[in-house]
């Protein structure tokens, strides 16, 4: 997984995921339940702003993945999206599309495919990726490609945009003439749901579900013009007179007009043909026709459009040839009638016919972002105490903000940057899971803490409605017993989501029933310890997120509290899985959640006497002095420290058995949970006072690397949720004990480090990360894998944990 050295004339950025091109998997990973996604193992990094709709180009050369629907999942081919290159010297020539797959169905059987595997290497470092040709072209071709990703922007993060940057050299005694031809299929109007308004139904595995099925082929009416200026030249590709809808815009690629190179083009061929009348001209000399038809397509008719760049490169010579692809779909649609503009809107405008100026502003700026891109990323690249395998997946892991069916909405009033979310994955498709988003938002908050704070508002914001509307709760269904019927949302409890794609996201929250979460007792823990994390690890100075979260903190904790009902402290868990380990049936006080109930006691203690401490001459003062609605500050505080101090001897008490804290206080179950004191790992990382002594924690640290990860295949996999001492399940037949969870594993790697124990973290870690990255797994991580070689809900959003690592290392600086 190491970089290959190889003498190039690109510079392609160390600690890369690389594979050689088309190389395929022998045994990947599968899919553990049949109803769940597996697209399998073809996925490269994402390209696009956050937000803005994504592409995906896998390690073999196809554009296979389409995320341009907000929330919404497509995965296929389209060949007629492709680059191809000619090459010529003296009377001997070459053209290949650089994809190693043809096309299934016959189509293009006119075109040259990239022959064989291994013709050179696919390379990625998000949110750049880059194709090394090698044994094929007399020239060295290389392809960087990447979006604006940087750190702290709000901007040109969102832009709906990819460059591809070509860099050829004539390492020959001979000129060499190339041409390089980017061709892309008229796909606007296809990622659109066609199932209006869709049934939610509950699928095997008990999660809701409702059926998404993209317009894909729906092309009448589409037409490509081509556009030429002084210093770019475009094909722009769009739809007549369409309403302005979630679908419906424009798509651009083009390139820059530079000195001593042709441009060619061709906007209206069929890509569901032989390819021919594109081809013929490019296989010969490396042209196009120069074809100009403006026509819409007519119904069930497809058509496609490309530009093709002719340049000779005399010997030593190197040249660079950018080229941009661009999309602008503003709107998206959630249930009829909810519709939301995209971020990018803001700077680019809503009318759905700025795709043209995005891709120019692409091709005027991309140096300098890549500029910024390497600004961002060389510092920890050159650290030598971050192993190689580490930094790769350190950056590789964002993906999932561009491709994890991300929304970023345009900014008003009340929220000037926008608001933000991720799903929690495709297979439990609703955003923003707070019980996942404790371990998988380190990355969010360290990199764009603004819209980490924004998500937190949202969460804030909805503590106190109610959504009065009932369902059925999915696992009884698994279980073969009769459901009982909750309520959507109680008012005070904290929401599991903010809600799925097909209704409101942001407003209409806890939309999950695989379990009734207004019962769950580490939802309203999670919002507090975020809460406060957020202001501790951004300086300290934003008083106005913990006003603004205040009221939401003790409103909810009070809610919990309510399910202490032996009122020794701590609430009880109540034998339904009841907390993110929502398989797993925890009886009483739960090492877990009694744990994470400690510290945010602590942290909302720490909030309120932080508001208390606010300076006088601060302009938000006067706010909290004319609030009579918000809750008295300091009789909170008290009523607080009197749950705390009854409760921490307790949870020490009944959970402590010498070695580990048992898993709860009820069951009799004698399993070591390897996250049992993420409470204590969230004290510690916001200098609260530790809620168990250190040596228990350092000792349970101890067991859980023994029982859960040495005793468990070696550690060859990371470690598994929970084992009973020996290394054994207590159920060989239970789901979420013997799972190995990503997210939980870079969790407790942050523990063990910030516990001192450097190696056991390291090791843990590179046991996580050579799973994934070696068996078909990267860009789609899952929640969790098993020992048999499976995998459950890839595009998680939990694995982003791999950030708390470095915060902690980092010191979060």
């Amino acid at each position: 997984m190491e970089n290959q050295q190889q003498q190039h004339h690109f510079p392609i950025l160390p600690h890369t995921w690389n594979r050689p091109i088309g190389l395929g998997w022998d045994k990947p990973y599968i899919v553990r339940m049949a109803s769940n996604l597996d697209d399998g193992p073809w996925h490269g990094m994402p390209l696009g702003g956050f937000g803005a709709g994504c592409i995906g180009r896998a390690s073999r050369g196809d554009f296979n993945l389409w995320h341009i629907d907000g929330g919404e999942h497509t995965f296929k081919s389209i060949p007629a999206c492709q680059f191809s290159v000619f090459e010529q010297q003296a009377s001997t020539s070459q053209a290949f599309a650089l994809c190693t797959e043809p096309p299934t169905d016959n189509t293009l059987a006119a075109w040259q495919w990239y022959p064989g595997q291994g013709k050179g290497v696919y390379h990625a470092l998000y949110p750049q990726s880059w194709f090394v040709y090698e044994n094929v072209f007399q020239a060295q071709l290389s392809c960087v490609q990447f979006s604006p990703i940087l750190p702290e922007n709000y901007q040109e993060t969102s832009y709906p945009v990819a460059v591809f940057a070509w860099t050829a050299h004539n390492p020959t005694n001979q000129p060499l003439t190339l041409s390089i031809m980017l061709s892309w299929q008229n796909t606007v109007g296809w990622f659109q749901n066609a199932i209006k308004n869709p049934e939610i139904r509950m699928r095997d595995d008990g999660s809701p579900v409702y059926e998404y099925e993209p317009c894909l082929g729906n092309s009448a009416g589409n037409l490509n013009r081509w556009i030429a200026e002084d210093n770019y030249c475009a094909c722009l590709l769009e739809r007549t007179g369409s309403d302005l809808q979630d679908g419906i815009g424009q798509w651009a690629i083009a390139t820059t007009q530079q000195p001593n190179v042709e441009l060619f083009y061709h906007t209206r061929w069929n890509p569901k043909g032989d390819g021919a009348e594109i081809w013929h001209s490019f296989a010969n000399n490396g042209s196009l026709p120069n074809t100009e038809d403006t026509t819409p397509a007519g119904e069930q008719e497809q058509l496609a459009a490309a530009i093709a760049v002719r340049f000779t490169l005399q010997p030593g010579e190197t040249r660079e040839i950018p080229f941009a692809i661009a999309w602008d779909f503003p709107v998206t649609e959630f249930a009829p009638g909810v519709k939301y503009f995209r971020r990018y809107t803001d700077f680019f405008g809503r009318g759905g016919n700025n795709a043209v100026a995005i891709a120019q502003t692409a091709l005027q700026n991309y140096q300098t972002w890549q500029k910024q891109i390497q600004a961002w990323q060389q510092p920890i690249l050159d650290r030598e105490d971050l192993p190689s395998i580490f930094k790769m997946a350190l950056f590789n892991e964002l993906y999932d903000l561009t491709s994890g069916g991300t929304l970023w909405s345009a900014a008003d009033e009340r929220d000037p940057i926008g608001q933000f979310a991720v799903l929690e994955c495709f297979d439990y498709r609703w955003y923003e899971s707070l019980d996942v988003r404790l371990y998988g938002s380190f990355a969010l908050l360290m990199l764009w803490s603004k819209l980490e704070k924004s998500v937190i508002r949202a969460f804030a914001r909805a503590i106190g409605q109610r959504d009065d509307r009932t369902r059925v709760i999915g696992y009884y269904y698994t279980q073969g017993l009769e459901s009982p019927t909750a309520l959507h949302k109680v008012a005070g409890a904290t929401p599991h989501d903010l809600g799925a794609p097909n209704e409101h996201p942001w407003e209409a929250t806890n939309y999950t029933s695989y379990q009734d979460c207004n019962l769950w007792k580490d939802l309203s823990c999670d919002f507090v310890l975020q809460v406060y994390r957020d202001f501790v690890l951004t300086g300290a100075t934003d008083w106005e997120l913990l006003w603004d979260c205040w009221s939401a903190v003790v409103q909810t904790l009070t809610y919990l509290k309510t399910f202490d009902l032996d009122e020794d402290g701590i609430p009880e868990n109540s034998g339904a899985p009841d907390q993110t380990f929502d398989d797993w049936r925890l009886q009483g006080i739960s090492a877990y959640c009694g744990g994470l109930w400690l510290a945010a006691l602590e942290a909302a203690i720490a909030i309120g006497k932080t508001l208390l401490s606010y300076p006088e001459d601060h302009p938000a003062s006067k706010i909290l002095a004319a609030a009579p609605d918000y809750p008295l500050i300091p009789e909170t505080i008290e009523i607080f420290q009197s749950w705390l101090e009854r409760s921490r001897p307790i949870y020490q008490e009944k959970l402590w058995n010498g070695q580990y804290y048992r898993l709860d206080s009820n069951s009799g179950s004698d399993v070591v949970m390897a996250d049992q004191l993420c409470g204590q790992f969230y004290a510690r990382l916001l200098k609260l006072p530790d809620i168990v002594p250190q040596e228990c924690a350092a000792q349970a640290l101890n067991t859980v690397y023994d029982a859960c990860f040495l005793k468990f295949h070696d550690g060859q996999f990371g470690a598994a949720n929970g084992l009973k001492p020996d290394g054994l399940p207590e159920n060989p037949k239970a789901t979420h004990p013997l799972e190995v969870w990503t997210g939980i594993n870079f969790g407790l790697a942050a523990f063990l480090m910030q516990m001192g124990m450097k190696s056991e973290a390291w090791r843990m870690t590179q046991a996580v990360v050579q799973q994934v990255y070696d068996n078909g797994l990267q860009f789609r991580t899952p929640e969790a894998i098993t020992a048999k070689g499976t995998f459950r809900a890839c595009h998680y959003l939990r694995p982003m944990a791999i950030w708390a690592i470095y915060g902690v290392l980092s010191r979060w600086t």
